[in-house]
């Protein structure tokens, strides 16, 4: 049986406001999209006058992380027993992932569908799907707990 360890609502919902308001902020001031995958990849190869703002964008998700676990002292415990090439691998598929699905998460669940957007929708669905059935597989399949 799986129980939930940590459960604060609380703090979820203040993360998704802050998340809502830094996806509106962005799409207000600069008419961009909030999604990480692509604000990463336009940082190290864009055009030289639109790296700043996807630097600064990144700098304050390490900083806005570093204030949280400052302020709060609440932190997370890396998982060491996972194998180092699963990880690896995992980055790698999910690498991947945002590339064919021409986006991430951020900018398909968070921005694409709060504009209605039946591709983001979709492809929401099937980041979700794909969750779902990794999960399913390694904790059931494949033997590892999560």
């Amino acid at each position: 049986m799986i129980t939930l360890t940590y459960f604060t609502p609380v703090s979820a919902f203040l993360g998704g406001c802050l998340i809502g308001l830094a996806a509106v902020l962005l799409m207000a001031m600069n008419g961009r999209i909030a999604g990480i995958s692509g604000i990463f990849q336009g940082a190290v190869d864009g055009t030289r006058g639109d790296r700043g703002w996807r630097w600064l964008f990144a700098g304050g998700l390490v900083l806005g992380a570093w204030l949280s676990i400052s302020m709060t002292g609440a932190g997370f415990m890396p998982r060491l027993d996972y194998p180092p090439v699963l990880l690896i691998a995992a980055g790698l598929v999910v690498g991947f992932g945002t590339r064919l699905g021409s986006g991430c998460t951020s900018g398909h669940g968070v921005c694409g569908i709060a504009r209605l957007s039946l591709r983001s929708v979709v492809a929401t669905l099937i980041f979700m799907l794909t969750g779902f059935i990794t999960v399913f597989v390694l904790r059931h399949l494949v033997g590892i707990a999560g």
